[in-house]
């Protein structure tokens, strides 16, 4: 099972990307790109806080494609990222905006999370 640090660690840094890649999409506001951030740290974390409490080791187990070596443990990350994103989107920043704009957000933090769940812890 994955220690909080490493969590941690994984949180932090689908932070990172996930504003990386909103900023690069021309992301419009500080708020913007600060929820897409919070939501790429908070997905993961809440994600694998689940598995931890419910003992899920068995989500580990990537796909034996070496390319792309995705585990439910990594789908879940991006999933609970694109959840919170949306949410953090509709109900923030964008609330406003067309439903266009907050999902093309929500996905960037999404994507981020996931590719730095499969490839970098």
């Amino acid at each position: 099972m994955i220690g909080w640090g490493q969590v941690g660690y994984g949180a932090a840094l689908s932070a990172a990307f996930a504003a990386v890649l909103i900023v690069a999409a021309r992301g419009r506001t500080r708020a913007v790109v600060m929820t897409g951030a919070l939501a790429a740290a908070v997905g993961p974390l809440a994600w694998n806080a689940i598995l931890r409490a419910a003992h899920g080791d068995q989500f580990l187990t990537d796909a034996p494609v070496p390319v792309f070596p995705i585990s439910w443990q990594d789908t879940g990350s991006g999933v609970f990222t694109l959840a919170a994103a949306s949410l953090g989107y509709g109900l923030g920043p964008l609330a406003t905006q067309p439903s266009r704009s907050s999902i093309r957000y929500a996905l960037l933090a999404a994507v981020a999370a996931l590719l730095v769940d499969i490839y970098l812890y």
